[in-house]
């Protein structure tokens, strides 16, 4: 390891034991094993992780299909959409054959196909307040790949809740963001790590920001950005690294240019 932080929470009853690697699965992650900050023991990590995507549009496409090829053992995935013309754009886990069918269902197809050693677990519903206790029961690690700040907000809320990290990102129409939330944890100095509100206090009003049906948005970015926050789910698995907590990392896609905001827990009066 590396100085990571602990991806599982303290007690958490849904760590699935390791199991050994099969020869197949050896031979398919022998890459991440050749690397002395994965190894064996890291690979299984992966393969008993349980890990819940909100969305399998933009972000969450690269998100699942990265976290699906490195091993990931069981990948949850949380929409209520459908396959449309206009997302094949950007969604590069569906194709043209999947127009019309139901994004997790296309998403868990896709899935299989590239590693049939990850189970996935469809929730064909919008992940909200009301539903979310039970999607994210479970599960040891929560990635929002969602479109508004209402979803944003749920999943930050039940990730708090459930004392499970929470990998979040966002995309506007050449630049995006991601940053990890571990607000149940403190930080090197003792205090508790910032939560999502510290980052974003309020729901932005109605219509201040536009989605991309109206602005539009660079496919490539979202892979971008999808990219980074499995880069991010699989530190935090494996232990790994220095994980996005209390940093927002910023792109910006005409420039090339990434910069790293830091923000800290608001004081209370």
């Amino acid at each position: 390891m590396s100085g990571g932080a602990s991806f599982f929470a303290p007690g958490h009853d849904s760590i699935a034991p390791m199991e050994p690697l099969s020869p197949e699965e050896i031979a398919r992650y022998q890459r991440h094993i050749l690397l002395p900050e994965i190894g064996g023991a890291g690979q299984q990590k992966l393969k008993a992780a349980r890990v819940l995507v909100i969305g399998a549009g933009g972000l969450g496409a690269p998100v699942l299909q990265y976290l699906a090829a490195a091993g990931v053992g069981t990948l949850g995935i949380a929409d209520d959409d459908r396959v449309s013309l206009s997302n094949l754009q950007r969604q590069v886990i569906h194709d043209s054959g999947t127009i019309g069918e139901m994004k997790a269902e296309s998403a868990a197809f896709a899935i299989a196909r590239l590693n049939p050693h990850v189970r996935v677990i469809r929730f064909e519903e919008r992940f909200c307040p009301e539903a979310a206790a039970r999607q994210i029961s479970g599960f040891d690690l929560l990635i929002d790949g969602s479109d508004n700040f209402d979803t944003r907000y749920a999943a930050a809320d039940a990730a708090e809740r459930a004392k499970i990290p929470l990998v979040t990102g966002a995309v506007g129409r050449f630049d995006g963001s991601v940053t990890v939330l571990k607000p149940y944890e403190t930080a090197a100095d003792g205090s508790l790590n910032p939560t999502y509100r510290d980052l974003f206090p309020e729901i932005p009003p109605e219509g201040l920001i536009p989605a991309c049906a109206e602005t539009g948005i660079v496919g490539a970015l979202t892979g971008v950005i999808g990219t980074l926050m499995a880069m991010e789910a699989i530190k935090l698995v494996t232990g790994n690294g220095h994980p996005l907590i209390g940093r927002l990392l910023l792109y910006d896609a005409l420039s090339a240019r990434f910069d790293t905001i830091r923000y800290k827990r608001r004081r209370t009066a």
